[in-house]
């Protein structure tokens, strides 16, 4: 019959990183940094033309000046935005640029009382000046800003030098000014407030999560608290008050020194030790344990695809396997036919797998008290909490076949589903019998 416990992946650490979100105050500001770069090459483009056309009847120096910051502006928000530095600076400066631009127009032709037959240049630069202000000031200013420079340019096509045209008419180029910043402005509050939402309930989640992580790692050295006193500690005694022969004595002796060894392990090793060890150096633990044991056990080395593995799954292999090997000593029997092996194995997929078996008295895992914590926390708890996965094969009178296998995503990926056929409250004592 083949016993698992159940399948419960650790956290993992690499979760911690922070994850790529799909929108962020951060990325929003960078995308519409670009955005406006881009409108501001664009309107710039078709706003050149005019501004050439008319620089004749304009005072040269304010035609240089205003030139050169609006165009040299739109240059610099596009090197801004594509290196990442000074973007709502240089936005700032088109913004108040432009308005400066709007107020001083009509000082800047040469006859104001001349009728001027084009539309001011300035004018297809509006829209940008507002996202502009949009993106780098505060809604309010940005607000203020919306319809203060479409009024300006209103009243200036109101006089000569703007086209002297009809009120209707700059009115109209008011409002539609109006309406096409503030459906600009309406966009980047709105996005900017989605964006600081999503950042709100990042930094939440990061908390819970790592409020989460925690409370596992206090699970986690629960079990192996549990683990330890069961395996060495108690053990170690029940050992000790049935030892009447010196060879029992001498096996109470060497576990006495085991579990002390066990609780100086654990009090060095966190439950998210993140170092390497290797399989050889765990092989050879278990082959130190096998030694103390006091039975003959067989110590099968199968080949092994890469020797690297995580301290923290190689301890709970190795943890594991012997406690496993305590059980059969104690339960499997010592008759002449009793025989008892330890393989290692590690495949091309990264699968370590660690096989403690035994031709010993066997048991049925379906009938241990589910009080009893053997199985249940010194092997099942103790690799799910790795990351891996144990199963027990055993029958009355066919002895105990115990399997660790780690890590759990190599054994599925493998195409080798394991056996779900039963899941014991606690089948307390791998190896032939009770623990």
């Amino acid at each position: 019959m083949a016993v698992e416990g159940r399948l419960s992946a650790p956290i993992p650490l690499g979760a911690l990183r922070p994850p790529r979100n799909p929108i962020s105050r951060a990325l929003l500001d960078k995308v519409l940094g670009r955005i406006i770069a881009a409108a501001g090459l664009v309107f710039g483009l078709q706003a050149l033309p005019g501004m050439i056309g008319q620089v004749d009847s304009m005072q040269l120096a304010w035609a240089w000046v205003i030139g050169l910051a609006m165009f040299g502006g739109f240059f610099a928000l596009v090197v801004a935005s594509l290196v990442q530095r000074g973007v709502t600076t240089v936005e700032a400066f088109v913004a108040i640029a432009y308005l400066i631009a709007l107020v001083t127009w009509p000082l800047a032709v040469d006859d104001p009382s001349e009728v001027q037959s084009s539309v001011p240049w300035l004018w297809y630069l509006c829209t940008v000046a507002t996202a502009s202000a949009a993106s780098a000031f505060s809604t309010w200013i940005a607000t203020g800003y919306l319809f203060v420079a479409p009024a300006v340019y209103g009243f200036i096509r109101l006089t000569p030098s703007g086209g002297a045209v009809s009120p209707q008419r700059a009115t109209l180029d008011s409002v539609y000014a109006i309406l096409l910043g503030g459906a600009v402005l309406i966009l980047v509050v709105i996005l900017r407030q989605a964006a600081a939402n999503v950042d709100q309930a990042q930094a939440t989640a990061v908390a819970r999560y790592s409020e989460a992580i925690r409370e596992h790692a206090t699970e986690l050295e629960r079990v192996q608290v549990d683990a330890i006193v069961h395996d060495s500690v108690l053990t170690t005694f029940i050992q000790a008050a049935r030892a009447w022969s010196p060879d029992e004595r001498e096996l109470s002796t060497n576990m006495a020194r085991n579990a002390m060894s066990h609780l100086s392990a654990a009090a060095s090793t966190t439950p998210f030790d993140e170092s390497d060890t290797t399989i050889a150096d765990m092989v050879d633990r278990i082959e130190a344990a096998v030694a103390d044991l006091g039975v003959e056990v067989e110590l099968r080395r199968g080949p092994i695809e890469g020797d690297g593995i995580p301290s923290t799954a190689a301890e709970a292999l190795y943890s594991a396997a012997v406690q496993a090997l305590v059980n059969s000593s104690q339960h499997a029997g010592d008759g002449p036919g009793v025989e008892r092996w330890v393989r290692v194995t590690r495949d091309q997929a990264g699968l370590t797998t660690v096989e403690v078996g035994d031709t010993g008295k066997g048991f049925e895992p379906t009938t241990v008290p589910t009080e009893r914590l053997g199985v249940r926390v010194s092997i099942h708890e103790r690799l799910n909490n790795a990351g891996g996965l144990a199963t027990i094969d055993s029958a009355p009178g066919r002895g105990t076949l115990v399997r660790l296998r780690w890590p759990v995503d190599a054994l599925l990926d493998g195409g080798r589903t394991p056996d779900r056929s039963a899941d014991p409250t606690d089948a307390a004592g791998a190896s032939g019998g009770t623990a």
